[in-house]
């Protein structure tokens, strides 16, 4: 497992490595610098990135979260204090898991797998909304197509139907595809609908 961890204290990110001491195949790459820190923690490609930001400015944390939402990865943040605001925008920029004055060695490994879980949970969500909405797209497509034909040739629904899944077993395309191209054609040919 590759972890960055992003600390301006190099002290607090010692703490963090001991913390991390017991996990084989860990390699980790410590972040004291806030310049190029996006391109930094993206050409180290990490598995998980651990912040430790201790008591961060507003804009400190704008800039942290900008590495949140750049990287599709598990991101852990411990703070020294925080508010409800910034609870909120770190849950919006994509961090897995918000410490607030929980920084111990002994709490690493456990809020790490927190952070991953958590992160592979709502990874799964949105890949099945993406293909939820993808299927609903697929399904508006098939139907608008059913209307052209029902309109422009004076179809049934049923018949329409048969003539898009004819057509999609004959060119080996699903019907959705075949759908897809039929629409696109009448915009072509100047929409019918």
């Amino acid at each position: 497992m590759r972890i960055a961890i992003v600390d301006e204290s190099a002290a607090r990110a010692a703490i963090i490595q001991e913390g991390l001491g017991g996990m084989d195949d860990c390699e980790t790459l410590v972040i004291t610098e806030r310049r190029g820190l996006i391109a930094a923690v993206a050409a180290f490609d990490p598995d998980i990135v651990l912040m430790d930001l201790g008591n961060p400015s507003r804009d400190v944390l704008e800039e942290y979260f900008a590495v949140s939402k750049a990287l599709a990865r598990p991101i852990a943040m411990f703070v020294d204090e925080s508010d409800e605001e910034s609870i909120a925008a770190s849950v919006d920029a994509g961090v897995s898991a918000y410490v607030v004055n929980g920084f111990a060695k002994q709490r690493i490994k456990p809020l790490l797998d927190l952070a991953v879980r958590r992160f592979n949970a709502f990874s799964r969500l949105e890949t099945d909304l993406a293909e939820a909405r993808g299927q609903l797209a697929e399904r508006a497509n098939v139907d608008k197509a059913k209307r052209l034909l029902m309109t422009s040739r004076g179809l049934t629904e049923p018949e329409a139907y048969k003539e898009l899944r004819s057509q999609a077993m004959r060119s080996s395309k699903r019907i959705a595809e075949v759908a897809e191209a039929l629409l696109m054609a009448d915009q072509l040919l100047g929409g019918t609908r």
